[in-house]
């Protein structure tokens, strides 16, 4: 579905460069600090930004040649994107019926009732929340086969979240031949939606793992300063300074398990993963 062999995007003090493949029906989570690479490497796939170097493939094509029969193929939700405050939903409806041939206006208009988006009300009036359900609603109702969504859920609260989670998956329960490419900082959405997780750090990919790798085989060891200078380092991720000794990222839980069974071995989750892999503490390993 989407190929990045050696892709490279120069700015003046940044420079991205990254290779990835994502297959069809896989959700992929993108994870990376602001500034990371994360908004330049979806705009490069959608063609927004043109690559200084690489190879970049999307749907088989370059997106730089994308018909306008190829991008129907895609549903995009940008942060900084969104239409004019003064129309309504009835007025959206002419223009995506307008854009997209296999535009479902019946269900489209189904979907609005259901997540109580008003039809005849500027979208001005509308909450963080329902600005953002109408933009994902955008992104999957006209039959796409990737969408490619940046920070979908950010600063909305636990229902209009799990709204857009539920659409999501049902999108892709649709049609085993969907993909998804999302950006998030909230690690329990990307946890309970996505297939595989990528971090990005300084315009590089410094971990992609299976989600269901890093809940299970990733496990936090918690030492005192002797039990780390015995600790065998041979699996060891990351490990970061701490007052009572050393966090220790590690993705063969289980070996710890079986040859320390004195230490704490915490159970893995996104935001320890994160934590440990891009924090700003004092890195030892």
């Amino acid at each position: 579905m989407i190929k990045l062999n050696n892709l490279t995007k120069v700015y003046t003090g940044f420079k991205l460069n990254i290779s990835l493949e994502i297959k069809p029906g896989t959700v992929c989570g993108l994870i990376g600090k602001n500034g990371a690479g994360k908004s330049t490497t979806l705009k490069t796939i959608l063609g927004l930004v043109h690559p200084t170097g690489g190879y970049v493939e999307v749907l088989g094509k370059d997106p730089l040649k994308f018909s306008s029969k190829d991008k129907e193929k895609i549903g995009v939700c940008m942060s900084d994107s969104g239409f004019c405050q003064e129309l309504h939903i009835n007025d959206i409806v002419v223009i995506l019926k307008n854009l997209y041939s296999d535009f479902n206006k019946k269900e489209f208009i189904k979907k609005c009732e259901e997540l109580v988006l008003p039809l005849n009300q500027p979208i001005k009036s509308f909450s963080t929340g329902m600005m953002a359900k109408l933009r994902v609603l955008c992104a999957i109702c006209h039959n796409s086969k990737l969408l490619v969504l940046d920070e979908p859920t950010a600063g909305l609260d636990v229902m209009a979240r799990n709204d857009i989670l539920d659409m999501l998956r049902n999108y892709m329960l649709e049609d085993e031949e969907r993909t998804i490419l999302i950006s998030s900082h909230i690690s329990t959405d990307l946890e309970g939606l996505c297939d595989e997780i990528v971090m990005i750090e300084n315009g590089q990919i410094i971990l992609k793992e299976d989600t269901d790798v890093l809940l299970g085989r990733y496990g936090m060891l918690k030492v005192n300063e002797e039990d780390y200078e015995k600790l065998d380092k041979a699996y060891i991720i990351r490990s970061l300074k701490r007052p009572y000794g050393y966090d220790c990222l590690t993705g063969e839980k289980q070996f710890y398990i079986d040859n320390y069974p004195g230490i704490t071995i915490e159970n893995s989750n996104l935001d320890n993963i994160i934590m440990l892999v891009l924090g700003n503490e004092k890195e030892v390993a």
